[in-house]
């Protein structure tokens, strides 16, 4: 089993910038691709961004492209969101989620395990 603990959510005005972190533990040998997904109110939750279990490839949804940078640093086991010039329209709740390598891996029923999420507000 692997347990994921997302953090690092809160309340930013449009324009500002935010780092979420996802903090993995359990079977942490095995190797795991990572994702970020997002659910706003009333919506489905969509991916947002997948990094392999090596870090060396990186993908993005193109909404936020540009903007947003994923990253992990295996030695604390730990990944991370860092979220620039966010809009209104970022606010959802954000989840990691991570898998052995599928294809696609931007689909949510292709991840074995999820964090419970954590909120981010973008205020206009």
């Amino acid at each position: 089993q692997v347990q994921l603990v997302e953090s690092g959510g809160g309340l930013v005005q449009a324009g500002d910038s935010l780092t979420l972190s996802c903090m993995v533990s359990g079977r942490t040998s095995r190797t795991y691709d990572m994702n970020w997904f997002r659910q706003a109110p009333g919506k489905e939750r969509e991916f947002v961004a997948h990094i392999t279990w090596s870090g060396d490839s990186t993908d993005y949804a193109d909404s936020v492209k540009g903007r947003f940078t994923i990253s992990r640093d295996s030695a604390k086991n730990t990944m991370y969101l860092q979220m620039n010039s966010l809009k209104p329209e970022d606010t959802a709740v954000y989840y990691c989620a991570a898998s052995p390598t599928k294809d696609p891996y931007y689909s949510t029923f292709n991840m074995d395990y999820w964090g419970k999420g954590t909120l981010v507000t973008v205020s206009s």
